[in-house]
């Protein structure tokens, strides 16, 4: 996913209160390879709703701001739902490497979503250099992209 565009080096992060410690950890380990961050919160573990920061994440790499998404919340499975809810989110809930790998290869996922209580940090960690180390093959799976893509414009 490395491009000439230096906004493609920023992750814009997202979690609930349930994915603050991962997304802080997560944090720190996409600084230390090289990317800059955004964090669009929670900045606490005081509970809110999962559906703001999903939209929030997705909202702002729907603008074209930036190349990548990484969200979390307790299993990843609703603010996963949320933030495909806005047209050009492509988030693709990961548990394992191949997940990720797949989600990058395949359908061009543009946000990796993980889960604070299914999956550790050490985990996350693989899962995320996979991601950030896939890129998209395009060719027959565009095609299936822009199909995705045309069930939001209807």
């Amino acid at each position: 996913m490395d491009h000439p565009d230096s906004n493609h080096r920023i992750v814009i992060f997202g979690s609930d209160h349930a994915g603050f410690e991962a997304k802080s950890h997560v944090i720190d380990y996409v600084k230390h390879k090289g990317f800059s961050v955004l964090d669009l919160g929670t900045y606490s573990n005081k509970s809110v709703d999962y559906p703001e920061y999903g939209v929030a994440v997705a909202k702002a790499i729907q603008k074209q701001e930036y190349a990548s998404g990484i969200i979390i919340c307790g299993t990843g499975i609703g603010i996963s739902i949320s933030a495909n809810k806005v047209k050009g989110a492509r988030a693709a809930l990961c548990t394992t490497p191949f997940h990720a790998e797949m989600a990058r290869k395949h359908n061009d996922a543009n946000i990796l979503v993980m889960g604070a209580r299914t999956t550790s940090f050490s985990e996350m960690e693989v899962i995320i250099d996979v991601w950030f180390s896939t890129d998209f093959e395009g060719g027959r799976h565009q095609h299936r992209v822009d199909k995705i893509h045309s069930l939001t414009e209807k």
